[in-house]
């Protein structure tokens, strides 16, 4: 099983009229073949879904996928809830490339991601 490296880039939205290549997130998830999260492989490799978060000219913010008993989530200190960002219904979603995620980020503003690439990948930094 290859983890996959997906890249979610802000979609058009107000604040980004056509989307931004410089928003977003780089994650790593094991994904079944129609494109949803392998939940039979997720226990094995959970410690290895790394996330990059990047906005703009702000510091990349590094984190984890979780998987919680409310949906997954991007988790950047496990010590605390206040700075996950929840997607809007993960599991009931493909990741496909040209497909939509939402997730609802610190600032508390549920935004659309474009699904710009998916392609295997090795793990990513967290530190």
């Amino acid at each position: 099983m290859t983890l996959m490296r997906i890249r979610l880039e802000v979609a058009r939205i107000g604040e980004f009229p056509n989307g931004s290549s410089q928003h977003g997130y780089e994650f790593l998830a094991p994904l079944t073949e129609d494109g949803r999260i392998d939940m039979e492989v997720w226990p094995r490799v959970r410690d290895k879904c790394a996330v990059v978060r990047f906005w703009g000219d702000a510091p990349e913010e590094h984190g984890r996928l979780r998987h919680t008993g409310h949906g997954w989530r991007f988790d950047y200190d496990k010590s605390t809830t206040t700075d996950d960002e929840p997607f809007f219904k993960l599991d009931r979603h493909r990741i496909t490339p040209g497909g939509y995620l939402s997730v609802r980020e610190h600032d508390g503003v549920q935004r659309p991601f474009k699904i710009v690439e998916i392609e295997p990948a090795a793990e990513m930094d967290v530190s």
